[in-house]
This record gives structure tokens, sequence and C-alpha cells, in this order.
């Protein structure tokens, strides 16, 4: 019977809804900054999610809707780059007005685990930058330090779905992951966890709501809370209603 050691949390769309309340709406202000009319509306940057990587999904923006733009300067890596570092400018300002809060239990499971002797890690695409200013945001100045490890922004050559960030992390915990689960909110997250032989939980989010969760040992709506608890989509809570170290514990035990 395997012992739960870590959780190993996402980012983007997991920890907090930062894609939709954060992330689109920095890079709508560079896209302005910099004088162009590009507006990337709520469903279109659900469609975009589907290419991990902020200066990835710009590309690929670039090549679907505005396959004749010719960048300033004339090298679209370099454009590319320089709108992303204005988006993280801006979304940097957002968490410090605090525009984005953590997702509904996620504060709650977080203290639980560190209070256990869970470890804790981050799996993400997102950068170390933007990791850490959420953290320090909506949790206080000491919370990156609750993490032992924090895989972050280019650290490993392939981002989700491949499952490098996972095995990275895993590496620098010495880890089996047959001791840790993973906790997503995508398709690409649960392609990535599986990838790396994790147990994954899933709590969907209005962008992921519809992906395919092939894989994922639970899918819920929320880790949810006490007074509001979660709905379960698929998988065996053994008759709670919010997630704790209880029902991780579970997924281990088998």
């Amino acid at each position: 019977m395997g012992k739960l050691a870590a959780l190993l949390f996402d980012v983007d769309g997991t920890l907090a809804d930062t894609e939709r309340d954060g992330h689109r709406v920095a890079f709508n202000r560079a896209f302005a900054d910099a004088g162009l009319d590009w507006e990337w509306s709520e469903g279109l940057y659900g469609e975009l999610l589907a290419v991990t990587g902020g200066k990835e999904r710009i590309r690929h923006y670039v090549g679907r809707f505005h396959q004749g733009f010719s960048p300033p300067g004339g090298c679209l890596d370099h454009f590319v780059a320089g709108l992303h570092a204005a988006k993280n400018r801006h979304y940097l300002r957002l968490l410090e007005e605090g525009a984005v809060p953590l997702r509904e239990g996620i504060e709650r499971l977080l203290r639980q685990a560190r209070a256990e002797g869970i470890r804790l890690a981050i799996a993400t695409t997102t950068s170390h930058e933007n990791v850490t200013a959420l953290l320090r945001h909506t949790l206080g100045p000491e919370a990156e330090s609750w993490f032992e490890v924090i895989g972050a922004g280019d650290v490993v050559a392939a981002k989700k779905p491949a499952s490098d960030i996972y095995e990275y992390v895993l590496a620098r915990m010495r880890l089996s992951p047959g001791d840790c689960i993973a906790i997503e909110d995508s398709a690409n997250g649960v392609r990535a966890a599986r990838g790396a032989g994790l147990c994954t939980v899933i709590t969907v989010n209005d962008y992921t709501r519809d992906d395919d969760f092939d894989g994922a040992a639970l899918i819920l709506d929320s880790v949810g809370e006490p007074a509001r608890p979660f709905s379960v989509l698929a998988g065996d809570v053994r008759g709670a209603t919010w997630l704790d170290t209880r029902v991780l514990e579970s997924l281990i035990a088998g």
C-alpha cells in the first residue's frame, strides 16, 4: 500500500483562473501597446489554449489569422519575444492589483498538505516569475518556500503535453511517480502527468470542462470547500464533498 509523499500542482487554470482573468487580459493590453488591433475574446482564447506556451500561442495566432503580417524589424521571433515580455509585465500588474485570486479550496488544501508533511511542487509551462508573483500576491511573501521545486517556463525542452516538466520535478525531488499525485485542469496537463506515470486529479474550469481527461483518477469541478462542495464528474471520492488529503491518500492506496 502506497503513501502520498507529494502533490505536484499545475498553475494556470489549476491554482487560479489565470488564463481568463490574467493572461488573456494581459495579452490584449500588450497588443494595444504595440498598436495592434488584435483582440483575444474569451472564446478565441479558449481555442488558443490548445497551444501551450505564451510565445508559441502568439506565433500560432499569427500563422492562423495574420499570415501576411510583417513584424516591425522583420524578425517575427524577436517581435513575439517583445510582445510576450510586455504581456508578462501587464500580468504581474494584474496580480499586484488582486485581479487573479486562487480558486476555491486551493489555499485550504495547500495548508493541510503542509501541516501533514506532504511535500509540494509546481509543474507548469508559465514562467518562474509569473508563478512566484501569483504565490506572493495570493498566499503571502513566504509562499514560494512552501514548494520544494518550482518547475516552470523553459527549464525543459518540450512543454506539455510532453511529460518533461513532470519528469524534471520528480528527478529534482528524488521521488517515484507512484508516491505522488498531479493536480491539473486540462487535457494537455493530464497527458503530461500520465506520461510521467502520475496519478492525476483534474479540477476543470470554463475553458477545459469539455476536454478529454482519459486516464485521470478523478475529475472534479473544483477542489471545493466544506460549505461549498464540489461536483464529481468522474471517479470515486468515497463520500467526500471536498478534496482533502484523505481523498488523495485513498487514490495512492488504491
